[in-house]
């Protein structure tokens, strides 16, 4: 009895084959590769509308500037500050436009560059892009 525990004992070096855990691990790659599907993905097919001449005429932009002396122009027009969302709005009636240009020279009042962009705020559905004159 006692030689067959040291038997046990010095066995101590004994490894665990591989090989068929390899062989399983194949197979089931090979069912994995074997059992996808491979769908060729369609998109979709738009339609698009040629545009009309109305379409390709170009928009006509808003165009606010302030001079250095604080005098406010709504498109070329000397306008109050309080006019200017009633302007916006006859204009946007009359003319299609998505862009307002203001154009405050660089020694303007702060204040009154705030004051103009507070008037433009009620105007979300049009962009509001800011450019700067600069002095001469």
């Amino acid at each position: 009895m006692r030689r067959r525990k040291n038997r046990i004992m010095q066995d101590n070096g004994a490894s665990v084959d591989m090989t068929p855990m390899l062989d399983i691990v194949f197979i089931l790659l090979i069912f994995f590769i074997v059992t996808t599907s491979f769908v060729k993905e369609e998109g979709f097919i738009a339609n698009y509308v040629k545009s009309t001449k109305a379409d390709s005429k170009p928009a006509k932009n808003i165009m606010i500037h302030l001079d250095k002396n604080g005098i406010l122009y709504f498109n070329n027009t000397p306008v109050d500050l309080e006019r200017i969302p009633a302007r916006v709005e006859n204009f946007i009636a009359n003319t299609p436009t998505d862009t307002i240009i203001f154009r405050p020279h660089e020694e303007s009042e702060y204040q009154k560059v705030v004051s103009v962009l507070d008037q433009l705020q009620q105007f979300a559905q049009l962009r509001v892009v800011i450019g700067l004159n600069k002095a001469k």
